[in-house]
């Protein structure tokens, strides 16, 4: 059974905007899997445009890697969401040390959080970043249970990841694949959310 401490070596080191280069340290918990920097590289390329002063979502948070890169580039708020307490605590640590402002933090299982009829301020979302555990099917039943939420914003972003070793899951019909990319072991994927219904 792994350990729940930090150690040494778990580190993250954000990328741009203005924490660039700070490095910060996230707690060994089972299944936790910071998005790579080359990844994130990419990704934050493909955002350049829409992020400063998008509402976005972390899902599956994790370490808060996307979360805390968008509000290093200029995100209007970034909502975390993680059923972990002990890698919720260490987010909440590492906002802190940042002097991150604009942000909310929900220590809640993701697919409970986006079943709940009421949430605080009801905010609709530009940028979801959805990244849970490879071996499971939580991809598939978070971003239907996301599409169903009305928590989006109609051109929405939505970025995936997954592993190379299965294929994508089905994904709401009205989810755009706009950018594709495969690194190592991961394939990640930005979709860009239409009106139910409506043409692409």
């Amino acid at each position: 059974m792994k350990s729940s401490r930090a150690r040494p070596g778990n580190s993250l080191r954000i990328i741009g905007g203005q924490w660039r280069s700070r490095k910060l340290q996230f707690p060994d918990v089972d299944g936790l899997r910071p998005t790579a920097d080359r990844v994130r590289e990419t990704l934050f390329n493909w955002l350049q445009e829409p992020l400063p002063r998008a509402a976005c979502l972390d899902l599956f948070a994790g370490s808060g890697a996307c979360g805390m890169e968008a509000l290093s580039r200029g995100a209007r708020h970034v909502c975390f969401v993680e059923k972990s307490p002990l890698a919720l605590q260490a987010i909440r640590h590492n906002l802190s040390l940042l002097k991150a402002s604009d942000h909310s933090t929900v220590c809640e299982d993701s697919l409970t959080w986006l079943a709940r009829k009421e949430r605080p301020g009801n905010q609709k979302f530009d940028i979801v970043f959805i990244d849970p555990p490879f071996a499971s099917d939580l991809l598939e039943r978070s971003a239907n249970a996301l599409e169903a939420s009305g928590l989006l914003q109609e051109h929405a972003l939505l970025y995936v990841e997954s592993s190379t070793d299965t294929p994508l899951p089905a994904l709401p019909a009205n989810w755009l694949q706009r950018k594709s990319k495969r690194a190592g072991k991961v394939q990640f994927h930005l979709f860009e959310r239409q009106a139910p219904g409506s043409a692409p």
